[in-house]
């Protein structure tokens, strides 16, 4: 048995799921979900709880039977509390501007780098940090590697762009005499 998939999913109130043969909509006080209903599993929804189940014991539905209650625990969580990802800007003259669905960057390169966020996230700058939000998870975390990607934190002086939690392995510079 799944150890993720046979964890029942609680629905906070206000929420509520339909279940469809190919998709699973959720909607809540921040906004509406659509998950893929995988073809292996079974959803059940009843008393303020929903299960899932998998049809059988093959590999494909063992491996689905996590991943569709993942998938709904991500989009029950989202359009209740949001998802969100911090990111800190480190370096001499780097700067951050703007706000809502686009911001500017000077990261060292000879242009300003500009960034814009998908449909559904929001991007919040304050100082040096960097807050992508919004109630898709995938879509959140997709946003903040994309504008991590733009400069990535260098070992020697950990100028760059990296998640407010991560962990820069320093190296040692250049041996002198």
């Amino acid at each position: 048995m799944s150890r993720i998939g046979k964890l029942p999913i609680q629905i906070p109130s206000g929420v509520t799921i339909t279940v469809d043969s190919d998709v699973i909509s959720v909607k809540g006080p921040k906004g509406e979900l659509t998950v893929p209903h995988l073809s292996d599993v079974t959803v059940a929804v009843e008393d303020g709880v929903a299960t899932v189940t998998r049809k059988d014991d093959q590999k494909v539905a063992k491996a689905q039977h996590g991943l569709q209650r993942a998938l709904l625990n991500n989009a029950v969580v989202g359009v209740t509390e949001a998802f969100e990802k911090k990111l800190e800007v480190n370096g001499v003259g780097f700067r951050v501007s703007g706000g809502g669905q686009e911001i500017e960057m000077q990261l060292g390169f000879s242009h300003p780098v500009k960034y814009k966020a998908r449909e559904g996230v929001q991007l919040t700058v304050n100082k040096m940090e960097i807050t992508v939000s919004g109630i898709d998870k995938q879509k959140v975390g997709q946003v903040a590697a994309e504008i991590r990607a733009l400069k990535k934190p260098e070992p020697y002086k950990g100028k760059g762009i990296k998640y407010a939690d991560e962990q820069i392995l320093r190296k040692a510079g250049k041996a002198g005499k």
